[in-house]
């Protein structure tokens, strides 16, 4: 860890720590119904915990901890029942998921797939719309077992559902859209014209709630199965053109993080490559085309 941080941020000027005996979740997370990550815990002058959430709020609120207004204001209060109220549903969740996970881990690693089904329908049973069960329930359906019978009508509902949500909802668009045109799944058995009408849905639905001439965030995760559509719609620039648009909304990749980068760059330019036949470079991360998808995208450091 020194030696990373050393290397990262060589003008660090607080302290980086790193918990292996368990002890942050059994003194801190645990006792404030605090069940996930990341967390922050603001401890004020007076040894007391000012503030108990997410990092991304900390430029508001360390101001007013600092200045002693923070810890007795209404907003504190506000803020602090907020969070326990998530926390707690979120518990509540995870009681209710992990025991279908358990179950669905061993027969996914298995290739169960009878008995992952099985799984599936015992969790869609107890939470209809976690979009983890409905994505696992979809794949298993359609490309594991293959069975157009059940997987055609779930991947219908699944995508009538995905656009009815909408803003909420989008993650569940372009969920369904990667299970109808994702490049490393094979889709050759799926019937064309519904798969391609479900993708048009799908496509015109996220683009209408995120266009590329809007400053709407996270193209670089939504773009990609749009692009696809398009592609193998035979509308091949503006594929190009999406995956362009996604491209940019990364921002400045020389201050993005090297894992974050290879995760949402190689998609990308491996996609952007294979459009244009030719090498796609961003930064010093550049692949070259591949005429068909691998089972796992890679790119090169030039």
């Amino acid at each position: 860890m020194d030696a990373w941080l050393t290397e990262r941020f060589p003008n660090l000027n607080y302290r980086i720590a790193f918990d292996y005996t368990g002890e942050m979740n059994k003194l801190w997370m645990e006792p404030s119904l605090s069940v996930g990550i990341p967390a922050s815990f603001v401890v004020d002058r007076d040894g007391h915990i000012a503030f108990i959430g997410h990092p991304a709020d900390l430029e508001d609120v360390l101001p007013k901890v600092l200045n002693g207004s923070w810890r007795s204001s209404d907003e504190a209060k506000a803020a602090d029942t907020r969070r326990v109220a998530s926390d707690q549903r979120t518990a509540r969740e995870l009681s209710l998921t992990m025991p279908i996970y358990a179950k669905l881990r061993p027969a996914m690693e298995a290739e169960d797939w009878m008995a992952a089904l099985t799984a599936i329908e015992e969790g869609l049973a107890l939470m209809p719309d976690d979009s983890g069960f409905r994505e696992t329930h979809a794949n298993l359906l359609l490309h594991k077992r293959r069975d157009m019978r059940a997987g055609l009508p779930a991947m219908r509902q699944l995508v009538e559902d995905a656009i009815d949500k909408k803003f909420v909802a989008v993650s569940w668009m372009v969920m369904a859209l990667n299970q109808l045109f994702d490049p490393e799944m094979d889709n050759s058995h799926l019937p064309r014209a519904e798969r391609f009408a479900m993708g048009d849905k799908l496509s015109e639905q996220i683009l209408t709630l995120n266009p590329p001439q809007g400053d709407g965030p996270l193209k670089f995760r939504w773009y990609l199965p749009v692009a696809q559509y398009y592609y193998e719609s035979g509308d091949k620039d503006r594929a190009i053109d999406l995956i362009e648009v996604a491209l940019k909304s990364l921002g400045d990749p020389e201050t993005m993080p090297d894992h974050i980068k290879q995760y949402y760059l190689s998609p990308l330019l491996q996609a952007l490559a294979n459009y244009t036949g030719e090498n796609a470079c961003y930064a010093d991360l550049c692949v070259v085309p591949q005429n068909k998808a691998p089972d796992n995208q890679t790119a090169v450091a030039s």
